[in-house]
């Protein structure tokens, strides 16, 4: 069991050689992947830098006339409410008063196409009526003088019967 016992020893020390030697060869590497890393960072530091400077002044000149546009086109909002508050109010008042005098010219139309109507119902009454009455009157004296026209004429046998035909068409 002795043997067994040496030879774990000697299998377990070969191990913790490997182990260390692996252990020092990563150390090793890490540290020269570490000094890769730090000097890609220093080169991007050293070309960013410059850029961010200058993103830093564009932005600190620019701070103040984008402040000054905001607040400009804050003022210029407030003024154009105002006017369509009151460009509002100015069409409400004239849609009112044009509302009020569509309403009165309504009412004179009214009354006058009223007064326009009596009239002529009136006009028809007092002159139209006896002018009817006048041309049924006239209308009737001509069939009585056609009537007696067509008489005599009867009593003239040189005439043909064509006038009497007409009077009845």
């Amino acid at each position: 069991m002795q043997a067994w016992l040496m030879i774990f020893s000697i299998v377990a020390s070969a191990a913790l050689v490997v182990q260390g030697a692996m252990l020092i060869a990563m150390f090793f590497e890490i540290r020269e992947t570490n000094k890769k890393v730090n000097s890609l960072v220093t080169d991007l530091h050293a070309r960013v830098g410059p850029i961010l400077t200058r993103a830093q002044i564009l932005l600190d000149d620019t701070q103040p006339k984008i402040s000054t546009m905001v607040a400009d086109a804050a003022h210029i909002v407030y003024l154009t409410r105002g006017q369509a508050q009151k460009m509002d109010r100015v069409l409400t008042d004239a849609t009112d008063r044009l509302r009020g005098q569509l309403n009165h010219v309504d009412r004179i139309l009214t009354a006058t196409l009223e007064t326009v109507e009596d009239a002529g119902s009136h006009f028809r009454q007092s002159v139209w009526a006896p002018m009817r009455k006048a041309s049924a009157l006239l209308q009737g004296i001509k069939v009585g003088l056609d009537l007696l026209r067509a008489r005599r004429a009867k009593h003239r046998p040189d005439e043909p019967m064509e006038q009497e035909e007409e009077l009845f068409i």
